[in-house]
């Protein structure tokens, strides 16, 4: 009856909450027989009823802290609501079994077993804790038999944890007068003959005689003994503590053994489960996270970005986590304030449906500033603390080189809401540390390895490549996949022909064509063109390098595959020299190792923010990594939303969105909402210079509407590039407190003539969440019309066709220009087999055109190309456009002037 009630429940919970199965895991150390015996009836009773049941099975060889390990991470799996650990655990290491059994989260302890369900028991909080499931299931089999125990005389035999202190307990706060007795009980068959109600769960064979029993009492028999019985294949038969036979004469009602208490037993344990199962979705909706957001204290003027930071104290970041659904397993603590995800999160939640996935991107940047950063995350405030939705922002980490030195926070005052903003903005987990390691490894590897063939003969390099250790000659797994690739199908060193080791040793680098170079996460111009080799040590070898980084990984795997595919130069016949190549591939993976995981933070107002990878749109992709999106897109759910920003203008960062990382991630984006300010599009329109620290002149604080309108020009052509992808786009106009009504209503007017969806003005630059509440309902709008989206190009085109289309659909321009060492570029390329892939163009943010000072939507321009890169490894070709610089330089007076470290409370000033 229990079964049959329980499946009915749980078919009505799956029906109800579609997706939602209640879950069961049982935790086993070591192997005995009876153990499995029970797992299975568990397994077996859980399978009947709809519940999925997990079995975790550890080694006898299993050490307590393992044990401890695993109790925690089934603790933070959401998807298990009942958790037991089967007993005894069948161990040969010391474990502290009231130690493993008080570890199991009194939420999920549907044995009952832990200190604090026993405490609430003996307290009387029934309803507020798991009974251990044998008790609770006599107190099942006595209700059954109509008889009131109220005001009952009952006693136990027995006070074990798991049975008799637990029933004395059930039956006290049930009204019975209660009386424990046990191996020191003198009197005990006295004691029996009181019973109205009598529970045994003594562990001896038949020790309760029947004539002990009071005429009609109720008999509950939970002993499990056997005895010598010839009659029997085993030669023995199992019994209970009480005489059955003679009992049953006396008893009103009685269990069977075996038959009786065993399988009501399971059955409750079944019923705790979907007990919890329906206290956790009574506390938590799926799909609906159960998340604390932070109140912000509004103030007028708006303080400054640190002020604005420190306003806010964080939640602890495993609490985030939590929240979000993260397991603690899957997280790497870094203080209290971030943290990195195991990628082992994405393949846990690879099941579950995406959500809405939103891209911000901007008119072409001015430098007055659009807010798309601010943006960015007000939106995902709004959609988070104010309309109570899944959110995830996903965004870059920024560079030290703008921080100290133009721009004073490389990310933005936007990125002042993601806190805490100090560590967000130096440092944060050592990712772009561990990506400078890597990169100059590898540009060590390639001068290392010109200087060593350049004075050495190809039987010394041989020696040093494969040396002999104990007279054994062996090659490493990197040295066999370069062999294969030569075609040298070998794996005996000692059997490599002269001209096989000359292959095999002579990379036969071409200096010139060189294109991995060293880098540092810090604007210094003079590393655009520096010499190397000048000691006499490097005996005459010398070259000159500038800079370039990127990543478009979206697994561990894909990673390496990235890292050994990069092409550092050519060799002298013209071919494609790699990483792999150079036998540095596995070195930069250890290297990069926790540099793929993203980076957990949260904004002022509380929601989730993933920070990952920080490439610059000019000069790269200009996005934040795949992996996180990914992984985000499963925590919200179907109906939650993942907003990310595109560096730049549309047409840099947007552009390179959709092209490069949507093309590569497979992910299809929802609703691009675009950022504008009127006082940006007034200097499209023609308005004047601005010189920092000078007051702005009056054509950008008083109204000029005719100005507005001619920088719309700019606005109408980057809506329509968004809109040639087959993605909605939302206006977001960033208003400012000198702006009038008529010129934000003309903005809005003139987006929706553009095509725009929707526009909006917002205030969240002033007001947080708040601010973009409208923006937010006009993007869950646009996130419901049908998304055509589409690609811009077929990466099978020609170099330079794509080149063209880029130009000429995203730029205005009316053709391109190919430079004579582009040209060459093209040719080689292509003749390498990297003609396929995706273009990411390195050009000037400041104007739709290579001319940094043509500001609206100019047209029929030529596009110079003068050169054309290869990276490889990220999966792209990027054309240098006009005179655009890979390294940006310090101003004359940088940021760090004003940046300093309080001695006394360790606080970070200066710095925004």
């Amino acid at each position: 009856q229990v079964r049959e009630r329980l499946k009915k429940q749980v078919a009505e919970m799956k029906e109800k909450f579609p997706g939602f199965t209640p879950g069961l895991a049982i935790l086993q150390v070591g192997n005995r027989d009876d153990s499995n015996l029970y797992i299975n009836m568990k397994l077996k009773a859980a399978a009947e009823i709809g519940i999925s049941a997990n079995h975790i099975k550890l080694p006898n060889t299993a050490t307590e802290a393992e044990v401890l390990k695993c109790i925690a991470s089934l603790n933070g799996d959401p998807a298990i609501h009942g958790f037991i650990v089967q007993l005894p655990l069948d161990s040969d290491k010391p474990i502290n079994t009231e130690k493993i059994t008080n570890a199991v989260s009194p939420e999920k302890d549907v044995d009952g077993l832990s200190s604090i369900n026993a405490g609430k028991l003996s307290r009387g909080d029934l309803g507020d804790c798991f009974i251990p499931c044998t008790p609770k299931g006599c107190m099942e089999l006595i209700s059954q038999t109509g008889i009131q125990v109220a005001g009952k005389r009952a006693v136990v035999i027995g006070r074990s944890k798991i049975v008799g202190a637990p029933m004395h307990d059930l039956l006290l706060w049930n009204h019975a007068t209660v009386t424990t007795c046990h191996s020191k009980t003198s009197t005990l068959a006295e004691e029996v003959g009181k019973a109205d109600i009598l529970v045994v769960a003594a562990g001896k064979a038949e020790m309760v005689k029947g004539e002990w029993i009071k005429p009609g009492a109720i008999v509950i028999d939970c002993g499990i003994n056997h005895v010598p019985d010839s009659t029997k294949a085993s030669g023995k038969r199992v019994v209970g503590d009480v005489a059955y036979n003679t009992a049953k004469e006396k008893a009103s009602y009685i269990t069977p053994v075996p038959g009786g208490v065993g399988p009501m037993t399971v059955a409750m344990l079944m019923q705790s489960t979907v007990e919890s199962a329906q206290r956790f979705l009574e506390k938590f909706q799926p799909g609906k996270w159960n998340i604390q957001y932070n109140q912000l204290t509004l103030k007028m003027p708006v303080p400054s970005d640190i002020e604005i930071s420190r306003s806010c104290i964080p939640k602890p970041i495993d609490q985030v986590a939590k929240e979000v659904g993260l397991l603690p397993d899957e997280m790497e603590l870094y203080g209290q304030t971030k943290a990195k995800v195991q990628l082992s999160a994405l393949k846990r939640l690879k099941n579950q449906p995406d959500g809405k996935y939103v891209v911000v991107t901007g008119i072409t940047p001015t430098p007055l500033g659009e807010g798309k950063s601010t943006t960015t995350i007000g939106l995902v405030q709004a959609l988070g603390a104010h309309l109570h939705q899944n959110v995830f922002a996903c965004v870059r980490q920024p560079s030290q080189g703008p921080t100290f030195g133009i721009k004073g926070g490389a990310a933005g005052g936007g990125y002042s809401q993601v806190i805490p903003m100090e560590e967000f903005n130096l440092h944060l987990t050592g990712d772009i540390h561990a990506i400078t390691a890597a990169n100059n490894l590898v540009a060590a590897a390639v001068d290392a390895r010109m200087f060593h063939e350049l004075t050495q003969n190809d039987q010394a390099l041989y020696n040093r490549l494969v040396p002999s250790v104990n007279g054994v000659r062996k090659f490493s797994e990197i040295q066999i996949r370069r062999l294969q690739k030569l075609g040298i199908n070998k794996t005996d060193p000692t059997t490599l022909t002269k001209e096989e080791v000359n292959m095999f040793v002579r990379l036969d680098i071409d200096p010139a064509t060189i294109t991995w170079q060293r880098v540092l996460d810090t604007n210094d111009r003079f590393l655009r063109k520096i010499t190397i080799g000048q000691s006499p040590t490097e005996k005459g070898f010398s070259r000159t390098v500038i800079i370039l980084l990127s990543s478009l990984s979206d697994s561990l795997d894909d990673m390496k595959m990235r890292l050994g595919r990069m092409v550092v130069a050519s060799s002298k016949r013209g071919e494609p020299v790699t990483t792999d190549d150079l036998g540095v591939t596995g070195a930069l993976a250890v290297l990069m190792k926790d540099a793929v995981k993203p980076n957990l933070m949260q904004t002022l107002e509380g929601t989730p923010v993933f920070v990952h990878a920080g490439p610059f749109a000019n000069i790269a992709h200009g996005n934040s990594s795949v992996l996180a999106d990914k992984i985000a897109l499963k925590l919200v759910g179907k109906e939650g939303f993942v907003v990310t920003e595109a560096g730049f203008g549309a047409d840099i960062g947007m552009e390179k969105f959709f092209n490069i990382k949507c093309r590569y991630s497979g992910l299809r984006p929802h609703v691009v909402v675009l950022v504008a300010t009127v006082r940006a599009l007034k200097m499209h329109g023609g308005g004047p210079a601005v010189t920092a620290g000078v007051p702005l002149p009056k054509e950008y604080t008083e109204e000029n509407l005719q100005l507005l309108a001619k920088g719309c020009s700019n606005l109408s052509k980057q809506i329509q590039n968004a809109r040639m992808f087959g993605v909605p786009v939302v206006v977001a106009v960033n208003a400012f407190k000198t702006d009038t009504k008529a010129e934000l209503a003309l903005v809005v007017q003139q987006a929706k003539e553009a095509g725009a969806f929707d526009a909006v003005e917002c205030t969240h630059w002033a007001e947080g969440g708040k601010g973009a509440v409208a923006l937010a309902q006009a993007v869950q709008r646009a996130s419901q019309t049908p998304s055509n989206f589409r690609f811009l190009y077929n990466v099978e085109l020609p170099v330079i066709d794509k080149i063209r289309l880029i130009a000429q659909q995203i730029y205005g321009a009316s053709d391109i220009e190919l430079l004579p060492e582009a040209q060459e570029k093209v040719t080689l390329y292509t003749k390498q087999g990297f003609g396929n892939l995706p273009i990411c163009m390195a050009k000037t943010h400041l104007s739709l055109s290579h001319d940094p000072e043509q500001k609206g939507a100019p047209t029929g321009f030529i596009l110079p190309i003068r050169d054309i890169r290869a990276s490889v490894g990220a999966g792209f070709l990027y054309p240098l456009v006009g005179t655009m610089s890979t390294m940006p330089g310090l101003p004359t007076r940088p940021c760090f002037y004003d940046i300093d470290l309080d001695p006394l409370s360790g606080e970070v000033n200066g710095l925004f």
